[in-house]
């Protein structure tokens, strides 16, 4: 993969207008806190309550084009050439999808998502946080969430390398929909758009987990925990971070991936056999899987018409969005790596290597702090509901293992391998966006990645210093996905009217 030098390739009005405009949001977040976070709430609250149904019907029927593509006449089109082979292994591949679809808030939520579920009514009505809440963290972070990457992941995987086009964004894929608007206002607009929410989705994931590891260190170390402190994490990890990306690519990704891989399941595997809870995990977690798949219809068209309990306008809407926003950088990348393998493959593989993993780390690490809770042993969701300090409640939950201090350090260890792979991803696929013409086998200039990798890391630091809620850093996401939600529809739109056009080429050709 060589590096594009010609600097007249940069589109400079995609670079810095979403510089200029960001910059200018974190500066009114520093200046104007208590107001902006207002402001946020109130806009959520349009997007997130007044049209969440929106959010929900493209969830339901993203899933269904998942269902749909491997086993159609579009399963076996390979992404590349018709005798090409995967381009990376199985682990390889899976590994760099996982991990880079899935960033460090992974490990938050798995701990801790379950107490947050405690307090909403909802629970209540069907039976109790010990019988539901594993059942929904399942729910909200395996097939909708998982159906969103992989089939976008197909769309950009078709058109990188099997159209082999040589413009790497949002507005190429639309192109076999809306023509030769790619080029103009239109394609400018979805490019927009998509980086704006590829910058949303950042944010969020920072302003949620890097807390949790400044508060691992703070008590690894005795330190007086700040808002200085996180930010100070936060720019140490990007600067690493993005250090590495610059100087070693996709190989340096792969090398990452793989010990992330093997640093997370060492985690499960500890957490599981010497936390004691191994019973109440094991068993917990197969009743909410097989809750989850009774349910899943269900669970998919839940709206709460008349407001009772807010569930799904504070979870699965909220949710769908993030996955929603995550979906810039993520299938960009996978469909990227995917070169080589069939439809099918990419898509099938990606549910059992993606889904299986998340569902695991959910099972593992949530059961282990709710078994802890339904026999007695500690009450967390007490402790939740006094203090609404999540992070606090994750070390309290790790302090009740054998041997915590290791498992600080590993967990924090994790979180850093996690960052790493997926925001090498997002700083890679925001610096192609930066280019008119980008081949597949070229890669962006590296001061161009550096002022991506500058700009990402720009707002989820004014979140912090604002002290948004977790209501705010969510409104975020929920507010940057709604246009995506419309230029997803036409993106696949556009992949089913490509790959209907080649297959009728490909039996010319046979004929």
């Amino acid at each position: 993969m060589k590096t594009s030098e010609n600097k007249r390739e940069i589109d400079w009005m995609i670079t810095l207008l979403p510089f200029i405009l960001i910059i200018g949001l974190a500066i009114l977040l520093f200046i104007f806190p208590e107001q902006s976070n207002i402001v946020i709430s109130q806009v959520r609250f349009f997007f997130g309550d007044t049209a969440g149904l929106y959010y929900l019907v493209i969830g339901l029927g993203v899933l269904l084009v998942s269902v749909f593509l491997p086993f159609s006449k579009y399963g076996d089109i390979v992404l590349g050439e018709p005798d090409e082979k995967p381009k990376y292994s199985f682990f390889t591949w899976g590994s760099m999808m996982f991990t880079c679809g899935l960033a460090a808030d992974i490990l938050f939520y798995s701990f801790s998502e379950w107490a947050m579920y405690a307090s909403n009514p909802h629970i209540e009505e069907l039976g109790g946080v010990t019988e539901w809440a594993g059942v929904f963290t399942l729910f909200h972070w395996s097939f909708i969430p998982w159906a969103f990457y992989l089939v976008l992941a197909v769309a950009f995987g078709f058109m990188l390398h099997v159209r082999n086009r040589n413009r790497q964004r949002y507005s190429e894929a639309c192109r076999p929909v809306i023509g030769k608007h790619a080029d103009g206002i239109l394609g400018r607009v979805i490019d927009l758009f998509a980086l704006f929410a590829l910058l949303a989705g950042t944010a969020t994931t920072f302003s949620v987990a890097t807390p949790l590891m400044a508060g691992i260190i703070v008590k690894l170390f005795g330190l007086n925990i700040s808002r200085t402190v996180v930010t100070i994490i936060i720019l140490l990890i990007t600067c690493t971070v993005y250090t590495y990306a610059v100087m070693h690519g996709f190989k340096g990704i792969g090398i990452l991936a793989k010990l992330c891989i093997y640093l997370f399941f060492g985690l499960l595997i500890i957490v599981l056999l010497i936390g004691g809870q191994w019973r109440f995990i094991i068993e917990n977690g197969f009743q909410s899987l097989g809750k989850m798949v009774q349910n899943f219809i269900g669970l998919s068209t839940y709206t709460d018409p008349v407001r009772s309990n807010n569930f799904p306008q504070d979870w699965t809407i909220y949710y769908w969005a993030y996955w929603m926003v995550w979906s810039i950088a993520a299938p960009f990348f996978i469909g990227n790596i995917s070169r080589g393998r069939t439809i099918k493959q990419t898509v099938l593989g990606g549910y059992v290597f993606g889904v299986g993993s998340t569902i695991v780390s959910f099972i593992v690490l949530g059961n282990y702090g709710l078994g802890l809770q339904a026999n007695g042993t500690a009450d967390f969701v007490a402790q939740y509901t006094a203090s609404g300090d999540l992070y606090e409640l994750i070390l309290s939950i790790i302090d009740t293992m054998p041997g915590s201090a290791f498992i600080l350090v590993l967990t924090l260890v994790c979180m850093v391998a996690f960052y790493a792979t997926s925001f090498d991803s997002i700083a890679y696929t925001a610096a192609c966006y930066s280019y008119k013409k980008l081949d597949a086998k070229d890669k962006p200039h590296a001061l161009i990645t550096f002022l991506w990798c500058i700009l990402l890391i720009v707002l989820p630091v004014a979140l912090v210093f604002s002290e948004s809620s977790m209501n705010n850093i969510q409104s975020v996401s929920i507010i940057s996905a709604f246009p995506i939600g419309i230029i997803m529809i036409i993106m696949i739109w556009s992949f089913i009217k490509d790959a209907k056009a080649y297959m009728k080429e490909i039996e010319k050709k046979n004929e």
